[in-house]
C-alpha cells in the first residue's frame, strides 16, 4: 500500500475524483486544503497537490517517493534543499486556455477594440484606424506544448512567427528559430511578443531595459510565463516613455501584486492576476492517475522535473 496525502486548495474535488477512480493499492492519508500542524508527514509516500503548500511540509516527508504538482510554476519546491524524490509538473493540459488568452489579446489590440468602444462612448461613426494579425510578426519566448499550440494558432491568422528557445526547435509553425546568443536578432521588428519561459536562473531578469531597447515601439508584450523574466523597473521605463506600445502580464515576481505597485497605474499596461490558464482539478487529476498507474507498476513517470535545471 501507499500512503498518499493530498494538500491543495482543492483538495475536495480531488478526492472526489480520487475516490471515483478506485486506484490500487492507495491509502488516502490526509486531505486537507491547508497545512495540518499536527499531522505526521513522515508516514507519506506520495504528495499531491498546490506547490505553495506542499513546500512547506517538504522536508517533514521523509520517506516522499513521488510529489504530483497541481500547478506549473513549481520554484518554491526548486527552492528547497531536498531533491531525493521524484517531482512531477503538469503539462499538455494548458494549450485551449493559453491561446484564447494570448489571442484575446492580440485581437484587442489589431482590431483596436478600445478605439471601436470610445468612437461609439463618443456618438462617432468614424472609425478608428484599426489593422489585422494577418502578416504581422509574432515571437513566442519559450516553444514548449504551450508555444507549438500559439505558434499553430498564429499561422491560422497567417502571422509570421519566431521562436526563442535553448533546445527545442521541432515545431513545424515556427518560420525560424532564435537562440540565447542572438537575441537581438529575435526580438527586431516583433509586432507582438509572447513570453512563455519557466523560472530559472537562465531565464531571470532576461527582459531588462537592453532586451527591451531592441523591440520596435509599436510592440505589445504579453507576459503569462514567470514574472520573474521581467526587470519590472525596466518594463515600467519602456511602458511611461512610450518605447513599447503595451504590455498584458498574466504574472508577477510578488502575487498578489501590492496595490502600492506603479503597474496599477500605467494606462497602457493590462493586468491579469494571473487567471491566463489556471489549473483545473478535472484537467490535473488525470495525470496523477497516469503517474499512479505507472508507479505502482515501476514504469518511468510523466512529466518529471529536473532539479539541477529549475523545470
Amino acid at each position: 500500500m501507499h500512503n498518499v496525502a493530498i494538500l491543495s486548495r482543492d483538495s475536495a474535488h480531488y478526492q472526489t475524483l480520487l475516490n471515483a477512480a478506485q486506484l490500487p493499492q492507495l491509502t488516502l492519508v490526509l486531505v486537507d486544503n491547508k497545512v495540518a500542524e499536527t499531522f505526521d508527514y513522515a508516514q507519506v509516500d506520495i504528495l499531491f497537490g498546490d506547490p505553495d503548500l506542499t513546500v512547506q511540509v517538504l522536508k517533514q516527508c521523509t520517506h516522499l517517493k513521488w510529489l504530483q504538482s497541481t500547478w506549473a510554476g513549481n520554484a518554491a519546491l526548486f527552492a528547497v534543499d531536498k531533491n531525493n524524490y521524484q517531482l512531477c509538473g503538469v503539462k499538455g493540459v494548458f494549450q485551449q486556455a493559453m491561446q484564447e488568452y494570448v489571442f484575446a489579446y492580440l485581437l484587442y489590440f489589431s482590431r483596436n477594440l478600445s478605439g471601436f468602444n470610445q468612437a461609439q462612448k463618443n456618438t462617432r461613426w468614424a472609425p478608428p484606424k484599426y489593422q489585422t494579425l494577418a502578416g504581422k510578426t509574432l515571437g513566442i519566448m519559450g516553444v514548449g506544448n504551450i508555444g507549438k499550440a500559439i505558434a499553430k494558432m498564429a499561422k491560422h491568422f497567417s502571422m509570421q512567427t519566431r521562436g526563442y528557445t535553448r533546445s527545442s526547435q521541432d515545431c513545424e509553425f515556427i518560420d525560424r528559430y532564435f537562440s540565447y546568443d542572438n537575441v537581438q536578432a529575435f526580438a527586431a521588428d516583433l509586432d507582438y511578443l509572447v513570453c512563455l519561459l519557466p523560472q530559472s536562473s537562465e531565464t531571470s531578469g532576461l527582459i531588462d531595459q537592453q532586451f527591451l531597447s531592441y523591440l520596435p515601439l509599436r510592440c505589445v508584450l504579453i507576459n503569462a510565463g514567470r514574472g520573474s523574466t521581467i526587470v519590472d523597473s525596466a518594463l515600467i521605463d519602456a511602458l511611461q516613455n512610450k518605447t513599447l506600445h503595451a504590455a498584458v502580464l498574466d504574472v508577477f515576481l510578488e502575487e498578489p501584486l501590492p496595490n502600492t505597485h506603479p503597474y496599477w497605474r500605467l494606462d497602457n499596461l493590462y493586468i491579469t492576476q494571473h487567471t491566463a490558464a489556471e489549473s483545473k482539478p478535472e484537467d490535473i487529476f488525470p495525470l496523477f492517475r497516469e503517474n499512479y498507474h505507472r508507479f505502482i507498476n515501476g514504469k518511468a513517470l510523466q512529466h518529471v522535473l529536473d532539479f539541477n535545471r529549475g523545470y
